[in-house]
């Protein structure tokens, strides 16, 4: 069932993602050659609890699955997703580091990512993750009320192909707010049995295209808990908190 969020919710999440922008983009900033992902997994929770707020991945059990260990994602290279930063990774020149993170204030949760490269960029490794920001910069234009939610995936999969890159299918974007994962699923391409799916005022989803130099298809890596490409293909990941209002789409957490 989606969950429509009134206004004051809709305020307090802009608040929640302010500061949520605001904490990503600092450990963005950290990621270089030679930092841990415990490095950054600590000054993480550091900042939230400064910030007054609490981490929304740190012990999250979905549907009663094991609780996630982490408050930070940070999956490298062909690690698309869902890496524990708690679990201590050395990053290493050229890598790209995706930094996934939620955060929950006055009860209310936003989600975000932002993928960078540490240190010299691959000029192939840069395009694709100029085309993964790409994709969620204009997928958030098509966030406006009494349009199918379909139109998200259809934009972000144009972009992809028309760069050449893969749009991983299985990971998709979400409902969020009351919780970590909420109605409806955000897909990443088009799929017309979305068509019927209407985005209504008070919506609130997080975007996050997720692509790949190489495939679509993904694997579970070693940790069991990192999502990879199953050529080892490198992939990026970008997503944002966003509102949909009656005046079109708010970003909730802007882009880092």
């Amino acid at each position: 069932m989606i969950r429509l969020k009134s206004k004051q919710d809709i305020a307090n999440l802009e608040e929640g993602g302010a500061i949520l922008s605001r904490i990503l983009g600092e450990i963005k900033a950290m990621v270089r050659p030679g930092v841990s992902s415990l490095e950054l997994e600590n000054t993480t929770n550091k900042l939230m609890k400064e910030a007054g707020g609490v981490p929304a991945f740190l012990g999250y059990a979905p549907e009663g699955n094991r609780k996630y260990p982490a408050a930070l994602c940070m999956s490298v290279n062909e690690g698309i997703v869902h890496t524990p930063a708690n679990i201590e990774y050395i990053v290493k020149e050229g890598e790209i580091v995706s930094l996934d993170l939620g955060f929950k204030y006055k009860g209310m949760i936003t989600d975000m990512a932002t993928s960078v490269i540490a240190g010299t960029a691959d000029k192939k490794d840069e395009k694709l993750l100029e085309t993964t920001k790409k994709c969620l910069e204009e997928a958030i234009k098509e966030c406006q009320p009494g349009a199918p939610i379909s139109a998200i995936g259809k934009r972000i999969e144009s972009i992809a192909k028309g760069a050449g890159f893969f749009v991983i299918k299985e990971l998709v974007g979400h409902g969020v707010g009351y919780d970590v994962h909420e109605a409806p699923v955000v897909l990443n391409y088009h799929d017309k049995n979305m068509d019927s799916v209407i985005m209504e005022e008070g919506l609130v989803i997080a975007i996050e295209p997720m692509l790949s130099l190489g495939s679509e298809n993904i694997d579970v890596a070693e940790d069991s808990w990192t999502y990879i490409t199953a050529d080892k293909s490198r992939a990026g990941h970008f997503e944002a908190t966003v509102a949909i209002t009656a005046n079109g789409p708010v970003i909730i957490t802007p882009i880092v």
